[in-house]
């Protein structure tokens, strides 16, 4: 009975695809909401194939189980605003209104008209999601609505989507051509889910030329997503390089050029993460207008913030302790301790949530169901842009050449004229600052807490130590070499064993090559 319905459902939405669109009366929005199921699934036929925006909405809405019912109106409940189905303005739903519940029979009714309808919607990008949606799970009552929209497609994307779709259907037919055809149309297919529709027919398939065929489009398959697999681990190598990457940078200054173990460093880019909050917090709570830009004005307020913290605490405690790294350790340690207690005083023990921007919301599709975050996309770019402004303040500017100076030989350039404390100053807070970036970057991919440097301090010191110290493209090397062989083995052993081989690999590379990848070369350098 129901795969009758619903192909009555197909052939009248294909045979009046082109038929003027005519306005939703009450009578027919409470027709469509409630009553038989029979009888609802009739007035769906007749509704979609003329439907206008209002029947369109009303549709939608019953399939997200987003309609309430009371007397003779009909409501679209969304997000606590409620709008009358009819007219489309925004209504009061009274007390006494009920839920509209559909079973199994009307949801693959409503799917059906869902889909055709999308495929019929001038944007491009509508039909292709729709289309790609159908390739999952094709439905032989689907192929007349599929034959529609191809006839009608200009789009080359589209079409080829549709085809995949066609190709699904012929799977099941009874003709030895289209089932073969069939074959041959899904070896291109990127989707994970088609390696289940072949395994299947492949079972079932009688005739040997077909099978072989089918085995073969399988294998295509298969390869295809082991191509996809690679390339995600790749990017999540990437990813994760970058973001060890942010967080080594300001360390590869504090530790590697300056010699001062920063066990504070951490809380540095819990700072700037704050730091980021309460930037958000103003632009949505002052200038909702300009919130999707609050991370312009984020980035140098968090920098600012961790460069004073970190410039306090050289100034009041780790300009005493130069040369004594016991001590830098023990006096870090104790201010990470006073920060994390400030923090949670000012903004409570529990995380907070940081929103991303429109334009970093969602991700970019690119190779089946390979979709690369637009969050992580942005931190990897950013974290380049960091990078090469490091590069370029250490080598390229008066305050790189004082830094460098300094950490190389403090008295020769004492008595050159250098301020040496005030260059120290200078580094530890630009060290600081870079932490601060580094956390920036970190409150758009997780919630922001307390403790939210105590995750990256180990694997700061891990990066800097095996690239080598002072030397920043060891930085570099060491940050995404780290990320891509955590990513690497977490999908053979799993994260856990992951981190334990990643460490085990550290303390024997450092035990056979203690001075790292890339040696401080120098006079005085044996190396």
């Amino acid at each position: 009975m129901l795969e009758r319905l619903i192909c009555i459902c197909v052939a009248t939405l294909a045979l009046a695809w082109g038929a003027p669109a005519q306005a939703l009366s009450a009578a027919d929005a409470q027709a469509l909401a409630v009553g038989d199921t029979d009888a609802r699934i009739e007035t769906l036929n007749r509704l979609s194939s003329q439907a206008d925006a209002a029947t369109q909405a009303l549709i939608e809405a019953l399939a997200a189980d987003a309609v309430k019912v009371a007397g003779a109106r009909v409501f679209i409940v969304r997000e606590d605003r409620a709008t009358d189905a009819t007219t489309g303005q925004p209504a009061t739903v009274p007390d006494d209104a009920e839920d509209v519940v559909n079973n199994n029979r009307m949801r693959s009714a409503l799917e059906v008209a869902l889909a055709a309808l999308r495929l019929s919607q001038p944007d491009e990008k509508v039909r292709l999601a729709a289309a790609v949606s159908l390739q999952a799970d094709p439905n032989p009552d689907q192929l007349p609505l599929v034959e529609k929209a191809l006839a009608a497609e200009t789009s080359e994307r589209v079409r080829a989507a549709l085809e995949q779709v066609r190709a699904g259907i012929w799977l099941g037919s009874e003709q030895e051509a289209e089932r073969m055809k069939a074959a041959q149309l899904l070896a291109t297919s990127r989707l994970p889910e088609i390696q289940n529709l072949l395994t299947e027919r492949i079972a079932q398939e009688s005739s040997p030329a077909v099978k072989a065929a089918l085995l073969r489009s399988l294998d295509s398959v298969r390869a295809t997503q082991a191509w996809t697999d690679r390339l995600g681990v790749a990017f999540t190598g990437v990813s994760l390089g970058s973001i060890l990457l942010l967080a080594a940078l300001g360390l590869a200054i504090t530790y590697g050029l300056m010699g001062v173990i920063n066990m504070a460093h951490g809380e540095l880019i819990m700072i700037g993460a704050y730091a980021t909050y309460a930037v958000h917090v103003f632009f949505r709570d002052h200038l909702p207008a300009w919130f999707d830009w609050y991370l312009l004005a984020a980035v140098p307020v968090a920098f600012a913030a961790s460069a004073l913290v970190g410039a306090a605490m050289e100034r009041t405690v780790i300009r005493f302790l130069y040369g004594r790294p016991l001590e830098t350790l023990l006096a870090t340690w104790g201010i990470s301790l006073i920060l994390m207690q400030a923090v949670r005083t000012l903004f409570g023990a529990q995380n907070v949530g940081v929103e991303n921007p429109v334009w970093m919301s969602g991700g970019w599709n690119i190779w089946g169901n390979l979709s690369l975050p637009w969050n992580r996309i942005v931190i990897i770019a950013f974290a380049g842009a960091v990078l090469l402004g490091m590069a370029l303040l250490i080598g390229r500017t008066r305050l790189g050449l004082f830094v460098r100076g300094v950490t190389q030989n403090r008295p020769i350039a004492s008595c050159m004229g250098v301020n040496t404390a005030r260059v120290d100053t200078y580094a530890f807070a630009l060290g600081s600052g870079v932490a601060g970036l580094a956390g920036c970057a970190l409150s758009q991919i997780g919630n922001v807490g307390p403790d939210l440097g105590q995750g990256y301090i180990v694997d700061s010191f891990m990066v800097v130590v095996l690239g080598g110290v002072g030397q920043l493209i060891g930085t570099v090397y060491a940050a995404l070499g780290l990320g891509f062989l955590n990513k690497l083995l977490e999908g053979w052993a799993g994260a856990v064993l992951a981190k334990i081989a990643v460490l085990v690999f550290i303390i024997v590379f450092i035990q056979k090559r203690p001075q790292g990848l890339f040696a401080m070369k120098g006079r005085s350098a044996e190396a």
